[in-house]
């Protein structure tokens, strides 16, 4: 699995709702509103979500939700 970072892990928190395409849809409906950087952040993280499995999704949010 793709090794996620803090700011990565908390876009995801932040976008995930219906799974791992809406977190993708989410995070890609928001860039329009960002500024550059945190649209590098953004790009960075749909990349590496849309490589993961759906199982390795599910578990990354599990991960998460035990972090909080």
């Amino acid at each position: 699995m793709n090794r996620f970072t803090v700011e990565e892990t908390n876009l995801i928190v932040i976008y995930n709702e219906n799974g791992k395409q809406g977190v993708i849809d989410n995070i890609t409906a928001a860039l329009p509103y960002m500024d550059a950087d945190m649209r590098e952040l953004a790009q960075r993280t749909i990349s590496k979500v849309d490589a993961l499995t759906l199982e390795e999704y599910t578990q990354l949010v599990a991960l998460s939700a035990d972090e909080v």
